[in-house]
């Protein structure tokens, strides 16, 4: 049979066609159309993700110069260093205090505030720290945790709580007398005539090294009140400053410009006891009234020279990471409250309702309704926190003074310093870099899961 009386044959029913169909040239299309659009995030995700984390650890396996192969021998290192442990002791008070707090405060402010008619006014101002940077926070309350409390607002509160309280009187501690024949320093501090008086004597107490800060404003001059005679049964004279400015003055002699000690306590001491107290006023005056017929030395008990008191030492070794800890907290509390607030707002409300008319109180209610209900959101705000603090830098470097940067290192600032900050062992570095990015990704890893989970 010639080819040209050979017969089409039709394709039977079970024959595949060759060639693509339209269906799948579409899908490969879109495909195609989708990988071009997300290939410059996956480029710029391999340039700034990817391959700093293979390098780092790549470069996690030499030393220092970064010529040597050492193997493991740099995680061996960095286990066996004391301020590297304590960076990892001090990561790990931050995951188990930071997050908690900073959930518990999200949420209790969250219900609060459910509860005020100015609740966005309030919300507003717990967020507004979200818009300042760590650098500028971590300045901000590097001065409100000086130690001298004309600057540090912390102590300044504290110091005026504390005298508000306490009732001690002001101390001069680099004061001392005159002549120390007259007034002798005693074995616990304080200083006592050497000669004894009498009711109706004027005994005036001379004091040298108060510098001219430590003089309080409402001192006055004690001239007028050191040539004021005694009463009958009255011991009296001033507490003065025996030094005039400017020279001129004679030791032992109140002078016009000389001024009394206010807020200082004089005891009159009989046979080793003391048996009567008085506090100098405005121009150093003090006075016993009443004594008994007898002879009495007069004393400056140890508590007139002892240092005023300073406040707390926030930066201290004991309590910097706790300070630092309280900082962030001031940063993210908004933004928990914020997110748990928005998960409130989206609570069932018949559910409440339903558990208050069944008698439910507000605590039963919060306790076994509103929490298991924001349990996801609660839980969101958590993991989300937990990632935030393993990588925590800037106010740790920022608000820690140099003397007590190792007590207040985590994970991320002992990289930085190891590796730029004067160690200059990039490898040892790069370690550290690894074991931060290792207890991370299962924070992350859970995160992405409960993300997930949310939108199936």
């Amino acid at each position: 049979m010639s080819a040209t009386d050979r017969k089409v044959l039709p394709a039977t029913a079970g024959s595949t066609p060759s060639g693509p169909t339209p269906r799948s040239r579409a899908a490969r299309r879109r495909k195609l159309i989708s990988l071009a659009f997300l290939l410059p995030a996956l480029l710029i995700l391999g340039a700034l993700v990817a391959y700093p984390i293979l390098f780092s650890v790549g470069r996690s396996f030499f030393d220092a110069s970064g010529d040597t192969f050492v193997g493991a021998d740099n995680y061996t290192e960095m286990f066996q260093d004391p301020a590297t442990m304590k960076a990892i002791r001090n990561s790990a008070i931050w995951v188990i205090v930071a997050p908690v707090l900073l959930t518990g405060l999200g949420l209790i402010l969250a219900v609060l505030t459910e509860k005020i008619r100015w609740a966005t006014a309030f919300k507003l101002l717990m967020f507004m720290p979200m818009a300042i940077s760590f650098l500028a926070a971590g300045i901000i309350f590097r001065v409100a945790y000086e130690q001298d409390p004309d600057r540090g607002v912390l102590n300044a509160v504290t110091v005026g709580v504390h005298d508000a309280f306490s009732g001690d009187t002001a101390g001069y501690p680099t004061a001392h007398p005159q002549n120390p024949r007259t007034i002798p320093a005693q074995k616990d501090g304080s200083y006592r005539t050497a000669k004894t008086a009498s009711p109706g004597d004027t005994v005036n107490l001379g004091l040298v090294g108060v510098p001219p800060k430590d003089v309080p404003k409402e001192a006055k001059p004690a001239r007028q009140a050191s040539s004021a005679p005694a009463a009958k049964g009255e011991l009296r004279g001033v507490v003065y400053i025996d030094f005039t400015l400017g020279g001129g003055g004679k030791p032992g002699r109140v002078d016009p410009t000389e001024r009394g000690l206010p807020q200082l306590a004089v005891e009159a001491v009989r046979d080793g006891k003391v048996v009567a107290t008085a506090t100098t006023g405005n121009d150093g005056a003090y006075r016993f009234e009443d004594l008994p017929p007898g002879d009495y030395a007069l004393q400056l008990p140890k508590k007139d020279f002892a240092e005023a008191y300073q406040g707390i030492s926030w930066l201290g070794p004991s309590l910097i990471t706790p300070a630092i800890i309280g900082a962030y907290l001031w940063i993210w509390t908004g933004f928990s409250m914020v997110l748990i607030g928005a998960g409130l707002a989206s609570l069932p409300r018949d559910a409440l309702e339903a558990a208050r008319m069944d008698g439910a109180n507000e605590w039963q209610i919060f306790r076994k309704i509103t929490v298991p209900l924001l349990s996801p959101v609660l839980g969101v705000v958590f993991v989300t926190t937990v990632i935030n603090v393993m990588k925590v830098f800037d106010l740790v470097y920022i608000i820690a003074p140099g003397p007590v940067q190792q007590d207040a290192s985590v994970l991320a600032t002992r990289m930085w310093l190891v590796s730029f900050g004067g160690g200059n062992n990039q490898g040892l570095g790069s370690a550290l870099g690894v074991l931060l990015l290792v207890l991370v990704v299962p924070a992350m890893a859970l995160n992405i899961r409960r993300f997930r989970r949310s939108q199936s």
